[in-house]
């Protein structure tokens, strides 16, 4: 049985290269065990797009730290399981660039799980946005909400683990060099 580090980062821009806000949820065993947001300083502009999809803007991060300054107080959550995320490319991805744009050296590489590409295999013919899948299941979403949607994606995962699925059968490594 594996710990499951489930995250979800909203980012200010098109660019997709820096975090708003960040959502974690841990679970040990077959069970939430932790959480943790924080709204990240992108230290960049804020698209409309953006703001309307998540409500985040400039005024709502002012005093939040910074990448850099928020990464030693996640690293030891994010080292301690597998990460996991729905869409987990997109978030992987986010993740890689703020490491290398803040000169940040972690792991080469680190164990992944996607929700959405188990969910292809396990629910086939219905779409795998998280709405739609929280409303499968009748999880609770705020939507586009960091905390929210990592709270979401890690019920789905227990959904998953509970009907008899192996989930570690769709465990992947991602690069992050």
């Amino acid at each position: 049985m594996y710990r499951y580090i489930v995250f979800d980062v909203e980012t200010p821009n098109y660019a997709n290269n820096r975090i708003s806000a960040i959502g974690i949820t841990v679970i040990d065993g077959e069970r939430i065990t932790d959480s943790f947001f924080s709204y990240v300083d992108p230290e960049t502009h804020f698209d409309a797009f953006n703001t309307r999809l998540t409500g985040i803007s400039a005024q709502t991060v002012q005093g939040a730290p910074n990448f850099a300054a928020l990464w030693p107080q996640i690293e030891p959550l994010m080292s301690s399981g597998i990460l996991t995320a729905h869409n987990a490319v997109f978030d992987l991805g986010v993740l890689k660039k703020c490491l290398r744009d803040y000169r940040i050296s972690w792991k080469p590489s680190v164990k992944y799980l996607c929700t959405v590409q188990a969910g292809r295999r396990l629910l086939p013919g219905m779409s795998h946005k998280l709405n739609v899948i929280c409303e499968h299941y009748g999880i609770a979403l705020e939507h586009h909400q960091a905390d929210s949607d990592s709270r979401a994606c890690a019920a789905i995962l227990l959904h998953y683990m509970q009907s008899g699925a192996d989930v570690n059968s769709f465990i992947r490594t991602y690069n992050l060099n």
